[in-house]
């Protein structure tokens, strides 16, 4: 029978409780992870989310009554006990903050009793995610995802404090807003007071955060909830929260300064991690052609060589195809790999055929020389050791070339590269990598639409050196972006934004809109900048990806309270879900028979 708190108040958390109490009463509360009979002595490990503390129930102490509501208790039981803080009589258990100290009970509240859960309420639990995601409210009363979202809360208090210091104001922008099929789909949402209109929810705040530059705010920013209608892997949820930010009178630098300072501080400040300043900057030509990746991560080496120029004349056809077809032939060096059983190449080469590769070639060298070759018959003597020499290989190496149009090349071993690394256990999770990818191309073409579209978003400022391009060559537009990388996740980016009509209307244009169609689209923005709009920039991190990083975890589901699954819906709720007939009725919406 559960019984009331009346009279009862908690002195301490399990682990606010310590040496320095020795003799002292204190009024715990908890859940039951561990009861143990000795005969005569129940010992009780409860746990709340500061950790655990040993609990002793001894009948001389805590009553027959007590004893027998101690007897009771089974794991997950809530209780509150009060008690002598004490040594422990036993051996110290140095896993745990209260390892040294146990409290004496002398009374005990059982305040609600629980059926046994369907799985142990443990760190790294071995449960299949599916049944934790089921029971969710269960598996956040594990220590290891309850330090996640601790974490998380710290991250979030220690920005708004670090930003307000720095002058910018928190400003909420609205959840129920206008359609823009720019980017990715939009979750819709029907208006019952306009029938067959509907509002989308925010991909980001991004149009709301340069009026508000343009309302004078100066300094913006906000943790955003945002949404995106798209498919989800590890590191992405349907809803998500941004650090959002956007300011006014600044370019580039200003925006990279008051963010690594931002980084640098929530990495020490949470983590103990020092983050050394400035981070590293590299241009988008630079990751792509060294990494093969706009999200490099540089925990390791084995970097892309270009042997475009060393095979160009040779007869080996699949080079000379991708190189008369206006593609290259690069290449990457596994050092010490070169011993790697034809299986693992093969499992390798089954792996970037998953990223559009037809194949993989590639030259293994023996610790004592010996060559072989998936190629080598195609090639001259010379022609394969100038590749070796060019791709520095060197005895117990292998080196993996793919041919193909360059951007599917980059792909290709962008990829393999980090396949190989993690095979090999090369990524440590405690070193913590940054980089600032900058220059971006404006623009990127899209095969679907036969049209040019934004990289980034329509409202993001060309580099003004490539200005005169924009008409000519827009592909040859730079962009001024910038994304901020991690270990080879992007946990941010953003952009300096157009604030000039002439060249709004240029991005339009070559993004084949009429300026018609972008007031449609875009009107209360467009319009307002004519109301005079300062030069702006902003930023914006995936907190959860951000957390997930932090926290040295594989998934952001491990840092979100209730994530979603793959399929962006939620086991523990059953959303979404059927609604009732009379909700659509009112929303004028008829669903297919």
């Amino acid at each position: 029978m559960a019984e009331s708190m009346k009279g009862l108040s908690r002195s301490h958390r399990c682990t606010e409780v310590n040496n320095s109490m020795i003799g002292n009463e204190v009024t715990v509360m908890g859940w039951v992870q561990k009861s143990r009979n000795k005969g005569g002595i129940i010992f009780v490990d409860l746990r709340d989310r500061s950790g655990i503390l040993q609990i002793i129930f001894e009948e001389a102490n805590v009553g027959t009554e007590g004893y027998g509501k101690a007897e009771k208790l089974r794991s997950e039981f809530v209780i509150a006990v009060t008690g002598k803080v004490t040594k422990r009589a036993g051996a110290v258990n140095e896993n745990i903050a209260t390892g040294d100290i146990e409290i004496v009970a002398s009374g005990i509240r059982i305040l609600s009793e629980a059926d046994t859960p369907p799985f142990p309420i443990e760190e790294n639990s071995k449960t299949k995610e599916e049944l934790r995601l089921k029971y969710r409210y269960l598996d956040l009363r594990r220590p290891d995802l309850q330090k996640n979202l601790i974490m998380r809360s710290r991250v979030t208090t220690l920005t708004r404090a670090f930003l307000a210091e720095e002058g910018f104001i928190e400003i909420e922008t609205p959840t129920l807003c206008k359609s823009t099929p720019e980017g990715a789909r939009d979750y819709l949402v029907p208006s019952r007071v306009h029938p067959g209109n509907f509002y989308a929810l925010p991909q980001s705040p991004q149009i709301y955060k340069q009026l508000l530059m343009c309302s004078g705010y100066d300094r913006y920013f906000q943790i955003a909830r945002c949404y995106r209608d798209e498919d989800l892997r590890a590191d992405r949820q349907p809803e998500f929260t941004q650090i959002d930010m956007e300011l006014s009178f600044v370019d580039v630098d200003d925006v990279i300064d008051v963010n690594e300072r931002l980084l640098a501080k929530l990495f020490k400040d949470t983590i103990g991690v020092d983050v050394p300043l400035p981070i590293q900057r590299m241009t988008y030509k630079e990751a792509m052609e060294r990494f093969g990746s706009d999200k490099p991560d540089l925990r390791f080496g084995m970097e892309l060589t270009d042997i475009t120029d060393v095979v160009k004349d040779c007869e080996f056809v699949v080079f000379k195809g991708a190189i008369e077809a206006g593609g290259s032939v690069r290449g990457i060096n596994a050092k010490g790999q070169g011993g790697m059983p034809r299986k693992k190449i093969d499992a390798l080469v089954d792996f970037v055929k998953g990223y559009g590769a037809k194949g993989l070639a590639y030259i293994a060298i023996g610790e004592d020389g010996a060559v072989k070759s998936s190629f080598a018959k195609f090639m001259k003597d010379e022609e394969m050791n100038a590749i070796i020499e060019k791709m520095q290989g060197e005895n117990g190496d292998l080196l993996l070339f793919a041919a193909d149009r360059t951007k599917l090349v980059y792909d290709v071993l962008g990829a393999l590269r980090l396949e190989i690394a993690e095979n090999l256990g090369m990524l440590d999770k405690n070193e913590y990598k940054f980089v600032w990818i900058t220059e971006f191309p404006l623009l990127e073409w899209n095969e679907d639409l036969n049209r040019y579209q934004a990289m980034h978003h329509p409202f993001t400022m060309p580099m003004e050196e490539d200005l005169p391009y924009i008409d000519s060559d827009p592909g040859r537009v730079r962009a001024k972006a910038y994304d901020i990388v991690l270990n080879g996740t992007e946990i941010g980016g953003g952009s300096v934004r157009i604030h000039q009509n002439d060249i709004q209307e240029k991005m339009f244009e070559a993004l084949g809109f009429t300026m018609e169609a972008a007031y449609e689209q875009f009107g209360f923005l467009l319009n307002a900048f004519k109301y005079g709009v300062p030069p702006h920039a902003g930023l914006a991190y995936g907190l959860d990806r951000l957390i997930m990083l932090m926290a040295k975890e594989d998934s952001i589901r491990d840092v979100i309270a209730f994530p979603k699954i793959k399929d962006a819906s939620c086991l523990m709720s059953e959303a979404p879900n059927v609604v009732d007939a009379k909700q659509l009725e009112e929303l004028g919406i008829a669903l297919p028979q």
